[in-house]
Formats: C-alpha cells, sequence, structure tokens
C-alpha cells in the first residue's frame, strides 16, 4: 500500500516536472521568436511581399476544374514549382511630349561637305536625333504692384486709388506662388524648413526658418473653410477609411515636449468625392475618432484599433476590418520561421494571396459583378481558412508570433468577412495607409512641429496637396491657384469653386 501511494506521489512528481518544462519550452520559444523579430526589425527586409515557391506550395489550382475541391493541406504534399524563364526588358525613361524643346543644330564645316573621290558637293539627306533633358534652376522675379491715383483736376478733394486683390498674407513680401513653392518643397518634397532656407541663401534671398514656419501657419489657416467643406463631403459619402499615425509637437499646454500626439486621415475614394483629409488631435482615443467622424453613418474600413469601437456603436457604423493588417502579422510570422522551412504562416498566407489574386481580376468590374464574383470565388475560400483557422488556433501558444497572428484573425474575423456584403466594399485599409505615408516620409525629415497651429495648419496643407494628387492636379499649380482665388471668396460658392474636383487645372504649367 505503501509502495503504491509513493508512486502515486512520483507520478503527481513528474507531471508537475513535465508541467514546468512544457511551460519554459513555450516561454523558450517565444523568446526566440521575439529574438527573431528583433533581428527582423533590424537587418531583414521591410517587404511584405510572399516568397513565390513558399506561397506556392499551398496555392490551389483555381485554373484546373479538377482540383477545386483539393485542400490546402493536401496540395502542399503535391504541389510542383515551374517557374518560367524571362527576360528583363531595359528601361527607357521617356520625355514628355509636351515639353518646350530648343532645336540644336550641329552641322559639317564647310569643306567637309564635298565627296572624298570627285569633290561633288554632297546633299543633305536626313538627320539623327537624340534628346536630352535640360533643367533650368528656379527662376525668382519681384512682383511690383503699383495701384494708380487718380484725383479731380477741378476740385481737390476727390482723390480715388485703385484697388488690389485681397492678399493670402496681406502686407508680406510672399506672393501665391512662393507660399506655393515653399509648402510644396515642404508637404510634398519632404525638404524641411531649414534647408529650404539654405537653397535661398545661394540664390541670395535671406528668409529665415521662423518666418516659413509663420507663413505656413498663416496658409494653413486661410485654407480652413475650405478644409471644413472637404470633411462636409466625405462624411456625406457611403464608405470612407480612416488611420492614424504619431507626430511631436513641441508646444502644448499642461503636456511635456516628448509626448506623443496623433495625425489622423479620413480617405474617399468615391469617383464624385476623391478626398483625403488630415485632422491633428492631441490624443488616440475615442474622443478623436468621434470628433472626426462626428454624425458619419455608413461604412468604415479602418484597421483593428479600439479608438473606433464607441463612435461605430453610436453612430451604427458599418465596420469593415482590413485583410492587410492581418495579412502583414503572418507575414512577420513568416519571417520568423526558420529559413527554408513552410508552416502556419505560409497556409493563411496562401489563401489571403488567393483572395487578392480575385480582387486584381475583378478591380474593372461593376459593383454587382463584384459582389457575384465574392460570393461564387471568394466565400468558398474564406469558408476553408475558417475551418483551418478554427484547428489551428487550437495548437499554437497564444504568446507566439504565429498564436498572435491567429489570434488577431479570430478576433477580427466578423469584420474581415464583411466585404463579401457588397461589391463597393475594399478588402484593406491600403487606401488609408497610402494617402498617410507622405506624412510619414515627411516626418523623418522635419521631426516636429513647434506647436498646435503648426501641426493643425500642417494637417490642412497636407489635406489639400494630397486631395489635389488624387484629382490628377498637380500640387504646386493647385496650391497657387487657392492661395490666390481664396482671399478673394466671399460666399460659399465661390470657395466651393476651389475644391479640387471642381478646378481644372492639369494642363496648367508650373
Amino acid at each position: 500500500m505503501q509502495n503504491h501511494s509513493e508512486i502515486d506521489q512520483l507520478k503527481e512528481i513528474i507531471s508537475e516536472k513535465d508541467k514546468i518544462i512544457s511551460d519554459k519550452n513555450h516561454r523558450i520559444q517565444h523568446l526566440e521568436d521575439f529574438i527573431r523579430s528583433l533581428n527582423q526589425k533590424q537587418f531583414g527586409s521591410s517587404s511584405e511581399k510572399l516568397e513565390s515557391i513558399q506561397a506556392d506550395l499551398f496555392v490551389e489550382a483555381e485554373e484546373d476544374e479538377e482540383s477545386t475541391n483539393t485542400d490546402v493541406e493536401q496540395s502542399a504534399d503535391e504541389a510542383t514549382i515551374t517557374v518560367a524563364t524571362h527576360q528583363r526588358k531595359k528601361h527607357r525613361e521617356s520625355i514628355p511630349a509636351d515639353l518646350p524643346r530648343v532645336e540644336i543644330i550641329h552641322d559639317l564645316p564647310d569643306d567637309q561637305k564635298v565627296c572624298p573621290h570627285d569633290g561633288t558637293a554632297l546633299k543633305n539627306i536626313g538627320f539623327e536625333s537624340h534628346e536630352q533633358l535640360d533643367v533650368i534652376p528656379a527662376k525668382i522675379q519681384v512682383l511690383h504692384h503699383k495701384r494708380l491715383k487718380y484725383a479731380c483736376p477741378c476740385c481737390e478733394g476727390f482723390l480715388i486709388t485703385a484697388s488690389k486683390p485681397a492678399q493670402p498674407i496681406e502686407k508680406s513680401i510672399a506672393s501665391p506662388g512662393l507660399l506655393a513653392s515653399v509648402a510644396t518643397q515642404k508637404y510634398v518634397d519632404a525638404l524641411p524648413l531649414y534647408r529650404q532656407t539654405e537653397i535661398f541663401k545661394r540664390i541670395r534671398i535671406e528668409l529665415n526658418r521662423s518666418t516659413l514656419a509663420n507663413w505656413m501657419v498663416k496658409c494653413g489657416q486661410l485654407v480652413q473653410p475650405l478644409i471644413n467643406l472637404i470633411h462636409e463631403r466625405m462624411l456625406e459619402q457611403n464608405i470612407l477609411h480612416a488611420d492614424e499615425t504619431r507626430v511631436q509637437v513641441l508646444n502644448e499646454p499642461g503636456r511635456a515636449a516628448e509626448t506623443q500626439s496623433f495625425m489622423w486621415v479620413l480617405r474617399s475614394t468615391t469617383p464624385t468625392c476623391a478626398a483625403v483629409l488630415f485632422h491633428y488631435e492631441p490624443t488616440r482615443s475615442g474622443k478623436s475618432a468621434e470628433i472626426l467622424l462626428r454624425d458619419y453613418q455608413g461604412a468604415l474600413m479602418v484597421d483593428g484599433f479600439s479608438g473606433y469601437n464607441a463612435v461605430c456603436d453610436k453612430n451604427h457604423i458599418h465596420r469593415l476590418g482590413c485583410r492587410a493588417h492581418a495579412r502583414r502579422k503572418f507575414v512577420n510570422a513568416q519571417k520568423n520561421q526558420q529559413k527554408n522551412k513552410t508552416g502556419k504562416s505560409d497556409q493563411a498566407l496562401a489563401y489571403i494571396q488567393q483572395l487578392y489574386r480575385i480582387e486584381s481580376d475583378i478591380k474593372e468590374k461593376t459593383s454587382s459583378e463584384k459582389f457575384t464574383a465574392r460570393q461564387q470565388q471568394s466565400k468558398p475560400i474564406i469558408d476553408k481558412l475558417k475551418i483551418w483557422l478554427d484547428k489551428s488556433i487550437t495548437h499554437s501558444p497564444p504568446e507566439s508570433v504565429i498564436g498572435k497572428a491567429l489570434f488577431y484573425l479570430h478576433q477580427q474575423w466578423p469584420k474581415l468577412i464583411r466585404y463579401l456584403d457588397s461589391g463597393d466594399y475594399p478588402i484593406d485599409n491600403n487606401a488609408a495607409e497610402n494617402a498617410i505615408r507622405p506624412f510619414v516620409v515627411g516626418r523623418k525629415n522635419w521631426l516636429f512641429s513647434a506647436s498646435q497651429k503648426g501641426a493643425t495648419s500642417s494637417a490642412n496643407l497636407y489635406s489639400l496637396i494630397e486631395t489635389a494628387k488624387a484629382n490628377g492636379l498637380e500640387p504646386y499649380a493647385y496650391l497657387k491657384n487657392i492661395f490666390t482665388e481664396l482671399p478673394n471668396a466671399t460666399t460659399v460658392e465661390e470657395i466651393e469653386k476651389c475644391l479640387p474636383w471642381n478646378c481644372d487645372l492639369k494642363n496648367e504649367k508650373q
């Protein structure tokens, strides 16, 4: 009896030891994943492009009608990889045909225009042509405004002076063209103001950084009525994209200089309102999302950020999940795998790749055609993905990289499949991410905003520039136009004429 008791005690001890070992193994696996993740971020490629061989291991042959019922796991064992040979074409830069041409004739000396055999004068039979692209540095000029004055020769008391159109910044040396140039270089070309001052110095123009910064703040305030109209038009749309990113503002009341603030972005892709709206808020809270979205009641494409939950619930917004965010987590997990090995991340990415392939094929289809294609082609793949997800999530440690990817996919699943409900719904939030990218690139150069006014003005100018680009307008030409016209706009109708989709500046030259 005693022996049995001792055996049971030993079994319990062994069981506890096994549990400890298992926990430690999970911990080791987690730390190894973490180390690989850090190494990837520090030294690896940032591209999310899939390795074609790994991806193809799990891709079902949609083109083969006989294999439509083959599971992903089966295709992994039976796949054969064929890489088609190709020749890389040499890219040749083209020069736009509408650019002005300066013709330079290269002729023979007169003594070479005779035949060396019989002395007969040579006859011109054509020419060989070669074009070069030439650049002339920026042309600087002074606009000298003269307001003519008139007086009555008969009576000394009557005097009249010609009026001058309102200027974007009154009593300033900055013309609409100069302001547009500074704004374009900072917000399009990501050229910080201090570098622009150095460029001006080379052409003997002394403009300090604080002066340029003050100009940009005033320009941002000038266009505020236009920003308000764009915001109103966007909230009238059926579908919006949203995203947010960090921005540092040095002088905010009651906040340390190193405190992170946020730049929010709304994106509308409808043909009648192709617009991008940047909006500055000190925090990333749900209150900020409510300010941005106000009484919006359409469909909203965002990532899994919980800050949108309150406004979506309050306004009954149809929230869509971003497939690209889910995909990105599996890409990170794939990068943490041991080299030349496949795993769950490859299987997930293969399914997602098939969904994106369908979206690429139906890109130019009508809304109803997209809906039909998604029901017939995408939904069966999504159903298989769900079965695979439910099976895989139970066999993956939740703290591992692949476990986190699986959990995110599981948590966001209802939102991720809502794009099936309409042919108009997007599959991901790439439209917002692409719109916010110029701001992120610029931030790496100018680093921070000095004040809330500066951050708000930057948001306004980024909004106009990116909206102009979305409507096929050249940013400098558009900014110069609105800096000229907007100061003289006194009615809503006149302001509306300055909206990017109401301007026809596609052919306007700088």
